[in-house]
């Protein structure tokens, strides 16, 4: 079992008509991802690649049973794209698009909650849950199977952890891109609760930022775990008040800071390194009890 997809999942793309739906699609489908359809309004009764493209979300869930939706449309239509899924019965939704108006990212995620959805983003890299199914913008031939499971804002450390990863023989259960914006859906301590309810992982690698108050809410859920967890929070020197790469990546108070996230991490039990790469080092010579890949 893997947290939010696998190779049960029912795939639908939101805009996969456009060069960049295309290019989701076509790796999808080269690592048996289990996509089923794409949705470009007035662009229905199309294949492509083999996948059927309809007008509607509503249309493709009817015709194919789909339950997860990729969005990847101009940021201004976004909102439109999300209400569509959740009114179509999508149950989890990976918004792939950035620059999202900050009051539509607010109404979309509301009213998702209300409707009891899963919506990661906007700005995400995606989830994938590796030899089972990839909504996401990570490279398939470098992830392997196996019980350490990765929550992350930014992609770009993803693939640092995942290399280290790669060079321990460990494999991963599930990677869960949250994305970069002010305001997102689904958050850290959310993905924790999963994990720790997950059979297949056996260890949580925890990337956060700074900006936000993700890790006090994460520290409370943390403190309850039993299974390991091992964290980096990206931004340590820099500065109040000045972006650093994600819209949301900004400390607006101290207490938003790496430093004083990494603290109360530390204090909830998380084994918290301050430089990334000191990630292999301390997994190296943790005490599994799993057998790597």
């Amino acid at each position: 079992m893997a947290i939010l997809i696998d190779e049960k999942s029912r795939i639908l793309i939101q805009g996969m008509t456009g060069s960049v739906g295309q290019i989701f699609a076509k790796r999808m489908l080269t690592y048996q991802t289990p996509l089923v359809a794409g949705v470009t309004p007035g662009k229905g009764r199309q294949v492509l690649f083999g996948v059927p493209i309809y007008s509607t979300v509503l249309e493709a869930v009817q015709e194919t049973a789909a339950n997860v939706s990729l969005v990847i449309v101009p940021p201004n239509v976004v909102k439109e794209a999300v209400f569509e899924a959740i009114d179509a019965g999508i149950k989890t939704i990976v918004i792939y698009s950035e620059g999202v108006p900050v009051h539509d990212s607010i109404r979309m995620i509301e009213y998702a909650k209300l409707k009891d959805v899963l919506v990661f983003g906007p700005n995400s890299a995606g989830v994938v849950s590796p030899r089972k199914a990839n909504v996401s913008d990570l490279d398939d031939s470098i992830l392997q199977p196996g019980k350490i499971g990765i929550v992350s804002k930014s992609g770009t450390l993803t693939y640092e952890v995942v290399e280290i990863l790669k060079d321990l023989s460990f494999g991963i259960s599930t990677i869960v891109c949250l994305g970069g914006d002010p305001v997102i859906g689904v958050q850290h301590d959310q993905i924790l609760e999963l994990f720790e309810q997950d059979m297949e992982t056996e260890a949580i690698i925890y990337i956060g930022e700074i900006g936000g108050n993700d890790e006090k809410r994460s520290a409370e859920v943390i403190k309850q775990m039993e299974k390991p967890v091992f964290s980096y929070v990206a931004g340590k020197h820099a500065p109040v008040g000045k972006r650093m790469g994600h819209a949301g990546a900004i400390i607006h108070r101290e207490d938003e800071s790496a430093s004083n996230k990494q603290q109360i991490l530390k204090e909830s039990g998380a084994l918290v390194v301050d430089i990334i790469t000191d990630l292999r080092s301390v997994l190296a010579t943790y005490p599994f009890t799993f057998r790597q890949v």
